[in-house]
């Protein structure tokens, strides 16, 4: 099953809407709580959710953490289950297969996996052009999503609905609607008119707790190669694992489309946990070196 929709989308729309442009909170003008009037995105807020999105993402250049995945044929029943151990490794990061209890699918393969890990963290660390090209790379796709960003600054309207109490965080809700004013430059800035939906922002950190969306009209991408059906679903949880650290903690995508005139539909359920702190490629390289070691060679 070809998983084309949700890279697109899951690779380029939800990152950016993870960074949604919320305004400042302006209490009603009769005070009763009712929900504000829409508006772009401006003032301090920006600021600050974009401050801790990119903290967010240098964070998770330093954290493992365990990635299941479900593919679900329609909405109920999983059809196939994947566990990876997700390591990141300076300019990429490395999936090791796991069972769904966590251990090595195979002993053998697994030690082979951190040996050839253990070596490219290595690579990581010294100067060459082969490194250079890498973090080149890498700092590309950066750049990238930092451009459509800038974009996405007017992109939307929001309309703050109120709060909410998740355990003994207040999140304050927001609605998220395309901005009629806003003119796309660019094949990927196009999409962002064509969805809408939620978020949530945890009141005192100005983290983003929740965000769900919705795509209002189909989407072509790949130069009208494949379509996005009206309907398409995603969402994404973010929690606070460590102080001051948030983390997804479990995303959804229900896609449906065409590929070639070949239909697809994509119902994948992401959880993560298990994160740890495993710090630069330097600092990593000792600790795959360490687990090595514990492991027998047979």
């Amino acid at each position: 099953m070809s998983v084309y929709g949700k890279v697109t989308l899951g690779a380029i729309l939800l990152p950016l809407l993870l960074l949604a442009y919320l305004p400042d909170p302006i209490l009603a003008q009769d005070g009763s709580g009712a929900a504000e009037p829409p508006v772009a995105g401006s003032g301090g807020t920006i600021a600050r959710v974009i401050a801790n999105q990119k903290r967010m993402e240098n964070n998770l250049e330093q954290y493992e953490r365990r990635q299941r995945i479900e593919l679900h044929k329609g909405d109920i029943n999983p059809v196939e289950t994947k566990v990876w151990r997700v390591f990141p490794s300076g300019p990429a990061q490395t999936k090791l297969a796991l069972k769904s209890d966590g251990t090595p699918l195979n002993p053998q393969t697994y030690r082979a996996e951190l040996e050839k890990l253990a070596k490219y963290l290595l690579w990581a660390i010294q100067p060459g052009a082969g490194q250079r090209e890498a973090y080149a790379k890498a700092e590309h796709k950066r750049r990238e999503r930092d451009d459509l960003l800038v974009l996405t600054q007017n992109a939307f309207l929001f309309t703050r609905l109120g709060t909410e109490l998740r355990g003994d965080r207040t999140l304050v809700k927001y609605r998220m609607e395309p901005n009629p004013s806003f003119k796309p430059t660019t094949r990927n800035s196009f999409i962002f008119t064509k969805v809408e939906g939620n978020v949530w922002i945890d009141e005192q950190s100005g983290e983003l707790a929740k965000i769900e969306g919705r795509v209002t009209e189909d989407i072509s991408i790949a130069m009208f190669l494949a379509k996005v059906d009206k309907g398409s679903h995603f969402m994404q949880e973010r929690y606070e694992f460590f102080p001051g650290v948030w983390f997804p903690s479990y995303e959804q995508f229900d896609f449906d489309g065409r590929k070639y005139l070949l239909p697809f539909s994509i119902h994948e359920r992401t959880f993560y946990s298990d994160y740890k702190r495993v710090g630069s490629p330097g600092e990593a390289v000792a600790i795959i070196r360490a687990e090595l070691d514990k492991l027998q060679p047979n």
